[in-house]
């Protein structure tokens, strides 16, 4: 066992010193691969460089005998390279296995140079040192793998809080009054969503006075609840006055039941009564429009 232990230490060395002495052979055969021609396109010089950067890492893993650890410090200095590489391929609608493929696809160019290095390819010791590059490679594509799920995962987040934010648009009703009518199911993700949204709106447009309209809201648990009464005195610390409109029967029921006190909060029926109780507040005359001989000529 010590016998075979140290034939594979003294394979991944051998590795490792084959990696550094074929550097630029290595890199150049790599531009030519889909992986990096596609995402390194400014230039072939930009291209090998990365090519470089990849092997470089390769070999200091080579070199700490470390062949099967994603997280060898060696992979460290290339994996925000790697994953802008398998974003870059995801956003060209790449799915990760077929990622993977390409990161497979790079080691035989390698493998074939390898081989060049012995007189006999089929003695052990060449055998020896194809079997620990091709654990190499095969760590390195599970690396990559690992980052294009971890950047797909950071893209469908940031997906998620765009979608969020265009569903919860902040309108300008009148001078100093901004408006959030809300649609749609809440949760404690969007409820932040609103309040940075209303708070940005109120700073933006120096707004004394806030309508959160929830008429398009289904539901109304505790957690939700307790996220509006945050937003209204965020909004009061701001300096602006929040109105709560549209609370239907069935959620007005609903915050009685859970008991939660919203005596604090100013509310009204609907969007259209809210704004104009902040019209009154603002000194602003409304009176209703009459159609009194309107049919005459």
């Amino acid at each position: 066992m010590q016998v075979s232990q140290n034939a594979a230490d003294s394979a991944a060395q051998r590795v490792s010193s084959f990696l550094d002495g074929r550097r630029e052979q290595i890199a150049q055969r790599w531009a030519d691969t889909p992986l990096f021609r596609t995402v390194f396109t400014v230039s072939r010089d930009e291209t090998v460089e990365a090519g470089k950067a990849v092997v470089d890492a390769l070999s200091a893993v080579a070199a700490s005998r470390r062949l099967e650890d994603i997280t060898a410090p060696g992979f460290g200095t290339v994996r925000e390279q790697l994953e802008r590489m398998a974003a870059s391929r995801a956003r060209s609608g790449f799915a990760p296995a077929q990622i993977a493929d390409e990161v497979a696809a790079l080691r035989e160019p390698v493998t074939e140079l390898l081989r060049g290095e012995f007189t006999d390819p089929s003695d052990l010791q060449a055998q020896q040192c194809v079997l620990a590059l091709t654990v190499l490679m095969g760590t390195l594509r599970l690396v990559v793998m690992e980052t294009a799920l971890n950047a797909g995962q950071e893209l469908i987040a940031r997906q998620r809080l765009q979608l969020l934010e265009v569903a919860t648009p902040v309108i300008k009703l009148w001078e100093g009054i901004v408006a959030v009518p809300l649609i749609g199911t809440l949760d404690s993700a969007r409820s932040q969503v609103v309040m940075e949204s209303l708070l940005d709106a109120v700073v933006a447009e120096r707004a004394q006075y806030a309508i959160l309209d929830i008429t398009g809201v289904p539901t109304v648990d505790s957690l939700v609840a307790q996220h509006l009464m945050k937003t209204v005195a965020a909004a009061r610390l701001m300096g602006a006055e929040c109105i709560v409109s549209g609370i239907r029967p069935a959620i007005a029921q609903t915050i009685v039941h859970l008991g939660l006190d919203l005596g604090t909060v100013l509310t009204r029926a609907g969007l259209a009564d809210a704004l104009a109780y902040a019209l009154r507040q603002q000194g602003v005359q409304i009176s209703a429009r009459t159609t009194t001989g309107a049919g005459l000529r």
